[in-house]
């Protein structure tokens, strides 16, 4: 094999095993969350309400062009999705996101979505007509990985607890009759 051929071909797997370890650790470890959370039968990460860890700061502009700081929903239950126009299951999955928004807001709860690896002008255009509560535009999936959200893995939703921690994680798309239920445990719990 020439030179060249080489080189490439170990580029390339080292690419391939920088991106495994890199993946693994996300999806397996759950890096901080791993002695307070644990995964129940149907995918949902939970964390035990003692020893939740704290949400990332998370802060941006939202898609409208606003400026927005996670840090000011403090006291509020917080459900954050990770979505991007870009993603099918995100299609399916607005709809359920907003009744449930639409069923839990009274009760104190605010939705955030985090648009990720997408156009502004496409999600802008998404979002119309879909849901009703802001996103925040991180192209770069920066807050994703922050939270421990891994790239291939939107649609992802995390809801936070009124002092800021992770209580639940769903690393996938999710339907109104499970999420509404989740976020109101949440929100009836003592702050």
């Amino acid at each position: 094999m020439p030179a060249l051929g080489r080189t490439k071909t170990v580029a390339a797997g080292v690419a391939l095993l920088i991106a495994g370890v890199t993946a693994g650790s996300l999806l397996a470890g759950r890096g901080d969350w791993a002695d307070s959370c644990a995964t129940g039968e149907n995918g949902v990460i939970e964390c035990a309400s003692g020893d939740r860890p704290d949400a990332p700061e998370a802060a941006g502009e939202l898609l409208n062009g606003t400026a927005y700081d996670l840090a000011s929903a403090r006291g509020t239950v917080v459900v954050v999705n990770f979505w991007g126009s870009w993603c099918s299951p995100c299609r399916a999955e607005a709809k359920e996101l907003e009744q449930t928004y639409q069923a839990t807001k009274a009760s104190g709860v605010e939705f955030l979505g985090i648009n990720n690896r997408d156009d502004r002008d496409a999600a802008i255009a998404f979002e119309k007509g879909r849901v009703t509560y802001p996103s925040l535009f991180d192209p770069a999936n920066r807050l994703g990985l922050d939270f421990e959200i891994p790239p291939g893995a939107t649609p992802s939703t995390v809801i936070l607890d009124r002092e800021g921690r992770i209580a639940l994680v769903i690393r996938r798309s999710v339907l109104a009759s499970e999420l509404t239920p989740l976020v109101q445990r949440v929100a009836a719990e003592n702050g």
